[in-house]
């Protein structure tokens, strides 16, 4: 599998990793689905904290133990629960995250992350104390790199001129190209990588995805989502819709890896396939392009 460097760290990812939020809770089906992710070349783990509970960070760490220094392992921070209480609440504070990055090493069974994400955050956040916090567990060796997920581009440009961050994680697809209006080339030009999630639209940019055109998606309408899906599907130029989507999102330069989850090993072995998949040629890019929306933030500035 190739591997891109994640900005300007000495991460080299997988160009398709493995994101585990779609794993369940079962921990001999979430194993196997990881193990052979990492048996085909994959070396790039994505988790967080919030996802069930913690649960999801914990079966990353069963998968990994004897298997460390193979992966990456990505988690995000800043979604607090309050125990007895429904939900969680957002806390970027310093005090916060030097706290949570124990909690997730124990879970992870590791005494380092290789990339920590602030998992949301707003422009109102203390930015600066936040900034010191990651700063602090790196000079800790707790961390090696840092990085924010976030589709806010108020909040990606002050992170991008105000720290050190490696890596944006944020949605990323054909049907989903807001990062194309302003922010992969905000990025490209500050030496930090995107990790593309969302590579397949929730599941519409699948072969079995009909049914999941019949909906709302973005700014596209129930009415128009299944004419755009059938005319991508007639753009795929011999690959199946979920290698066509997922070289879409890696044709970009700015994209170090594509992020794609999966709840079975069907799921997978259609994922990493996409890796053998012939790159997208600037022509197809064109002409899906045209079939697709250059999508606006307008609600997330």
């Amino acid at each position: 599998m190739k591997k891109n460097r994640i900005g300007q760290s000495d991460l080299y990812a997988s160009e398709i990793g493995l994101g585990c939020m779609s794993l369940g809770t079962e921990e001999a089906a979430a194993v196997r689905i990881i193990h052979e992710a990492l048996d085909a070349g994959v070396n790039f783990l994505d988790t967080a904290d919030l996802y069930d509970a913690g649960r999801n960070e914990e079966l990353v760490g069963i998968a990994i133990r004897g298997r460390r220094s193979e992966v990456i392992v990505a988690t995000k921070v800043g979604n607090r629960r309050i125990p007895g209480r429904e939900g969680w609440v957002w806390d970027p504070s310093k005090a916060y995250i030097k706290q949570a990055v124990h909690d997730s090493l124990r879970r992870l069974g590791t005494d380092y992350i290789d990339l920590y994400q602030l998992h949301g955050g707003t422009i109102d956040d203390p930015i600066d104390e936040t900034i010191e916090a990651f700063e602090a567990l790196k000079r800790e060796g707790l961390i090696r790199y840092y990085g924010i997920s976030s589709i806010r581009p108020n909040v990606i440009r002050e992170y991008a001129r105000r720290s050190n961050i490696v890596s944006l994680m944020s949605q990323y697809s054909m049907l989903d190209r807001r990062p194309e209006e302003e922010t992969l080339r905000l990025i490209e030009s500050r030496g930090i990588g995107l990790i593309a999630r969302g590579p397949l639209a929730g599941g519409i940019l699948t072969e079995g995805g009909a049914a999941k055109a019949e909906r709302d998606y973005l700014d596209y309408s129930r009415e128009e989502l299944p004419e755009v899906r059938r005319r991508l599907l007639e753009l795929c130029g011999g690959r199946t819709l979920v290698q066509t989507a997922i070289r879409y999102a890696l044709a970009d330069p700015a994209v170090a890896t594509v992020i794609p989850g999966a709840s079975s090993l069907e799921q997978l072995r259609l994922n990493l396939s996409a890796a053998s998949a012939p790159p997208l040629t600037e022509e197809e890019l064109a002409a899906i392009r045209a079939v697709t929306r250059a999508n606006r933030y307008e609600l997330h500035r």
